[in-house]
């Protein structure tokens, strides 16, 4: 049985998310506090942008977890097939 090929990340695809994801943070930082705006509005705002990070991590967590949980139950079942299939004898006579 072959070995499924497993997609991997580069160490340049790495550094580019974590670098987009840090500057976009930072811009968005500096944008709420220089936004000629009251105290307030800029407080809301950052409790905003604070959530919409917070939930694009959870959700990012969530679409993994569902990834690997479907590749194990997909590996338990072809090793069940597996299974059956080598077990299997098709010039066995019942009697």
């Amino acid at each position: 049985m072959t070995k499924p090929i497993q997609p991997s990340n580069t160490a340049a695809y790495y550094v580019q998310a974590v670098l987009s994801f840090a500057i976009s943070l930072t811009a968005m930082g500096l944008a709420l506090i220089y936004l000629p705006a009251a105290g307030w509005v800029r407080a809301f705002l950052a409790l905003g942008l604070l959530f919409v990070v917070t939930s694009t991590i959870t959700l990012s967590k969530v679409i993994r977890d569902r990834q690997e949980m479907s590749e194990v139950t997909n590996r338990v079942d072809q090793a069940r097939l597996d299974k059956l299939l080598a077990e299997h004898d098709p010039f066995k006579v019942d009697g």
